[in-house]
C-alpha cells in the first residue's frame, strides 16, 4: 500500500510496559501476569491476571473517545441486554505514559469475524440477540437519560454522501490487489445510498459496530466491545452490522427483534456496511489477518443483498 495506513500505531504498549504501568497505578494487580491479547486500529489490548482486559491507545486522535468510554459505559451497561466493558481501573496520564488507559473485566467470547462456523439456528439466535441489544441501545429514553453530552455522528458515518466515495476508493484498491472482484450489486447499493441522502435519527449509537466488535460464544451473542466511537446518530450507524454480518433468516430475525427500520436508515446502513468491510479488508490484507480478510470480503457482498 502507498502512504501510511490509518491504522499504523503512534505508540505500541508491549506486555512488559503494560505490566509496569498497571503495577504503578493499581497495587491490587501487582504481579498479575500480562499477556498480549489483540490489536486494532485504536488500541493494544492485554489480558491481565486472566480476568481483566486493559486497553492502551495507539493513536492520540482516539483519546476523546476513550474518555467517553470511561464516562458513559458505566451508565449504559445496566440498561443493555448484552455485556459491554465497564472501566473499573482507570489509568491517568503520567511521566511514564502520556495518555489515559483503562481495564475492565473480560467478556467471554470471540469476535464474530474470528468465530468458528455456526449452524443456521445459531446464526438466527445470535442475530436475534443482537437485534434486541440494538433495540435497547437505540431506545429514545436512553438517549434522553444517558446520552447528554455525546457528539452527533462526528465522523459522518451515517451520511452516504461521505461514506460511499470512500468505500469506492477502498474497493478500487482491493480490486487492484486482486482481492475483490467488482460486484454490480455492491456498486448499485452505494449509488442507491447516495441518492437516498443522510437519515437524521438521534439515538445512542456504538458508532463503529462491525464484525470485530460483536462477541459470540456457543451460539450466543455475549457482548459488544470497543466503544471509542460512542455518539448520538441515526440507527444506521449500528444497523450496518445487520447487513454485513447476517443474511437470510438470521437478518430477518435481527430486524424482527429490533423493530421498524426506515428506508433511509437501511440505505445508509448498507453503504456504511460496505465501507466498514472494505476498510477492514484493506487492514486485514496489510496486516496479514487472513481470517478477518475473508470475513470482511464476504461482508461486502452480503451488505448489498
Amino acid at each position: 500500500m502507498s502512504g501510511t495506513p490509518a491504522w499504523r500505531a503512534e505508540r505500541t504498549v508491549g506486555a512488559g510496559e503494560a505490566a509496569a504501568l498497571i503495577e504503578a497505578r493499581f497495587p491490587d494487580l501487582r504481579g498479575a501476569p500480562v499477556e498480549p491479547l489483540a490489536t486494532g486500529w485504536d488500541n493494544t489490548v492485554h489480558l491481565v491476571g486472566g480476568e481483566w482486559i486493559f486497553r492502551f491507545p495507539r493513536r492520540e486522535v482516539v483519546l476523546p473517545g476513550l474518555r467517553r468510554e470511561i464516562a458513559y459505559l458505566p451508565r449504559l451497561a445496566p440498561r443493555l441486554p448484552l455485556a459491554v466493558p465497564v472501566p473499573e481501573h482507570v489509568g491517568e496520564p503520567g511521566e511514564d505514559f502520556p495518555w489515559p488507559f483503562w481495564g475492565a473485566r473480560i467478556i467471554p467470547g470471540r469476535e464474530l469475524a474470528e468465530a468458528p462456523a455456526a449452524t443456521a439456528a445459531q446464526d438466527v439466535r445470535v442475530a436475534r440477540e443482537l437485534g434486541a441489544f440494538l433495540r435497547a441501545l437505540h431506545d429514545p429514553a436512553l438517549a434522553a437519560e444517558a446520552g447528554a453530552g455525546l457528539p452527533y455522528d462526528p465522523l459522518r458515518r451515517g451520511d452516504p454522501a461521505v461514506r460511499a466515495p470512500r468505500a469506492r476508493t477502498d474497493l478500487d484498491a482491493l480490486a487492484e490487489q486482486g482481492l475483490w472482484t467488482p460486484d454490480p450489486a455492491v456498486l448499485d447499493a452505494l449509488d442507491a445510498g447516495e441518492r437516498s441522502g443522510a437519515p437524521d435519527g438521534s439515538v445512542v449509537c456504538h458508532g463503529d459496530l462491525h464484525i470485530r466488535h460483536l462477541l459470540v460464544q456457543d451460539g450466543h451473542a455475549t457482548g459488544v466491545i470497543d466503544w471509542i466511537d460512542l455518539c448520538l446518530g441515526d440507527p444506521a450507524l449500528d444497523l450496518s452490522l445487520a447487513y454485513s454480518g447476517f443474511a437470510g433468516p438470521a437478518r430477518a430475525a435481527l430486524l424482527e427483534a429490533y423493530g421498524e427500520v426506515t428506508a433511509g436508515s437501511e440505505a445508509a446502513a448498507r453503504v456504511l456496511a460496505i465501507f466498514l468491510c472494505g476498510a477492514l479488508a484493506r487492514y486485514a490484507a496489510d496486516e496479514g489477518h487472513l481470517r478477518l480478510l475473508e470475513a470482511a470480503l464476504a461482508g461486502i457482498g452480503r451488505a448489498a443483498r
